[in-house]
């Protein structure tokens, strides 16, 4: 995981870097439904930047288990590139293969 976006995470989603808003007659958040309140609060700047952040750390943490269970699976050549759904389908033919020797 890239140490310098668990830094930038950390940094947008601490609370001591929150400024509370000033209370607006007119903007009353209360008087919303939930789903609008969530609505608008998803669509502040703060809000997809941290969103971006965190959809990067979890799909570059998804790729590096990928690429740890590529590792294990035997191909010819060794370092063949394969697609995700090629993996994961060497993976259960592999692990059934193993079941298969260890039972025989």
């Amino acid at each position: 995981m890239n140490v310098e976006n668990r830094e930038v995470l950390q940094t947008i989603t601490s609370c001591s870097n929150v400024v509370p808003k000033k209370k607006d007659k007119n903007n009353d958040m209360s008087m919303l439904s939930r789903e609008e309140r969530r609505r608008r609060r998803r669509a502040t700047q703060k809000y997809r930047t941290a969103h971006a952040t965190r959809e990067r750390i979890r799909v570059e943490a998804f790729n590096v288990a990928f690429a740890e269970l590529r590792k294990l699976l035997p191909t010819l050549p060794p370092d063949k590139k394969l697609s995700k759904i090629e993996i994961l389908r060497l993976a259960i033919c592999y692990i059934a293969y193993l079941n298969h020797v260890l039972k025989a």
